[in-house]
């Protein structure tokens, strides 16, 4: 049976870890990994949370995967020692990625809210004025 987009994302949800936005940072500081998956210009409309990794949704499975001659060394490099937080700019694309990670090996959450419950919170963003 075909699934919608909102299903597909409901699922992802079900299936994979949550964290607040506090609890992200906070494991950042503790040399955790933010995941900001994103595309490159919503980066520079709406800013990045420092000290993230970016790689836009689209080519993670090939960024993530140590085997692909393309892969990320600042993701896989941390896949054994390192929850990764994933953030989008709402938490569906997230939701998604972190799923995918977790089918990968890695061990991942999805940032609640994304990147607006971040700046909610008062986190620190780079790229803004």
């Amino acid at each position: 049976m075909a699934q919608s987009m909102k299903e597909m994302v409901e699922a992802a949800k079900a299936q994979t870890n949550t964290a607040n936005p506090r609890e992200a940072h906070e494991a950042a500081a503790a040399e955790h990994v933010i995941l900001d998956v994103r595309e490159a210009g919503e980066l520079q409309q709406d800013g990045s949370v420092c000290g993230s990794v970016h790689i836009p949704r689209g080519v993670l499975e090939s960024k993530a995967d140590p085997d692909s001659g393309g892969a990320e060394d600042a993701l896989t490099s941390r896949r054994d020692d390192a929850k990764i937080y994933v953030l989008c700019a709402s938490g569906a694309r997230a939701a998604l990625a972190a799923q995918t990670l977790c089918q990968m090996g890695y061990d991942a959450a999805i940032i609640e809210g994304g990147l607006q419950a971040w700046k909610d919170d008062g986190l620190p963003v780079e790229g803004v004025s």
